[in-house]
């Protein structure tokens, strides 16, 4: 029976859930999800989680931050003034930052009369995931 090895393209059909069993993700209804298995396309937890899996193996995997969005940081989050936002930004809002040539995704946490909290953290980071994957097929990479 073949199975994944590190650097063979794989598809798979997820579902992830946060530790209090919230879905927060799954490609069920949707194409596979395709990625290099190992790389770095993915989060490693998932990505490196196949390696050793067979076409049609189903499994469930835990993640620790380390190995998913990562660890929570502090000083990714900031206050600005409202005049830097677009009009009628509010809490929920995903807007786009900049640095220099980087455009870095950033979440309106709270808004008032003068300032909005902006979070620049993966809205997974430093939480504790588990993923059911199954593996829908395997091709050799290139």
């Amino acid at each position: 029976m073949v199975q994944v090895k590190r650097g063979d393209v794989v598809e798979i059909h997820y579902t992830g859930r946060l530790r209090d069993g919230t879905v927060f993700d799954s490609s069920e209804g949707r194409d596979p999800l395709s990625f290099e298995a190992g790389s770095q396309e993915l989060i490693p937890g998932v990505s490196e989680a196949v390696i050793g899996m067979s076409d049609g193996e189903e499994k469930t995997v835990q993640v620790a931050p380390a190995e998913g969005y990562g660890e929570r940081r502090e000083d990714l989050v900031q206050e600005v003034p409202l005049q830097s936002l677009p009009d009628g930004v509010k809490e929920g809002d995903a807007l786009q930052a900049r640095a220099g040539e980087r455009v870095i995704p950033v979440w309106v946490r709270a808004v008032n009369d003068e300032s909005a909290t902006v979070d620049a953290n993966h809205p997974l980071a430093g939480k504790d995931l588990e993923f059911d994957i199954r593996v829908v097929s395997i091709g050799s990479g290139t």
